[in-house]
């Protein structure tokens, strides 16, 4: 699953002077996907690979 570039999960977010300024469609070319914000997809997989752990 190819995530879109959104001002949320963007690294640059916090210090972003066009956040939310682009237009429907448009891509920010400073997008940059902040890593340690995590999508259900890798969540889940964490906690299969916890419980085949214990």
């Amino acid at each position: 699953m190819k995530e879109k570039p959104m001002c949320i999960i963007c690294a640059w977010r916090a210090t972003c002077q066009k956040q939310f300024s682009l237009k429907a469609g448009q891509k920010c070319p400073d997008f940059v996907r902040d890593v340690t914000v995590k999508i259900e997809e890798e969540e889940e997989k964490e906690e299969e690979i916890q419980e085949k752990d214990k």
